[in-house]
């Protein structure tokens, strides 16, 4: 069982803020934490994935950016990255993590799995998309570890 879940992206601002809250607020009961491969240290999530998720319901008023560190992969039970490359650079920093790293978007694409882009620097309607890709992604991924 997945009791202990780490989702990750590159800030720890846009992307795995959400991905966070959404899998707290649907999966009661587990750990879920987030962090960022080249995060932000201390920064608040970015204003418009913040105002996309609190409009979805989901509160990331107290996040604060925090750097991905060895000990946050060896404690979790399941790795969610945003795209193929951040699973390949787990991988390289922790072969033995690579097993227990997929990607958040994999049961997106009819099943075929698709990588979540990065909308930080870019308009509000590439933080839309992603915020929606961001939703089904993990609605799936909560319906499995239910």
């Amino acid at each position: 069982m997945f009791d202990h879940v780490l989702v990750l992206c590159t800030g720890n601002i846009c992307r795995s803020p959400v991905g966070e809250a959404l899998l707290r607020a649907r999966v009661p009961g587990r750990t879920v934490e987030s962090a960022g491969l080249g995060a932000l240290v201390g920064h608040e999530a970015d204003p418009s994935a913040r105002a996309l998720a609190e409009a979805d319901g989901l509160d990331l008023s107290a996040h604060r950016a925090r750097q991905l560190e060895p000990v946050m992969l060896q404690g979790a039970d399941l790795i969610l990255v945003m795209s193929d490359g951040q699973r390949q650079a787990i991988g390289r920093q922790r072969p033995e993590a690579l097993g227990k790293t997929m990607r958040f978007g994999h049961w997106l694409n009819d099943g075929q799995g698709q990588d979540i882009p990065d909308p930080y620097g870019k308009s509000h309607e590439v933080f839309v998309e992603v915020h929606a890709l961001l939703m089904e992604a993990g609605e799936r991924w909560a319906q499995r570890l239910r």
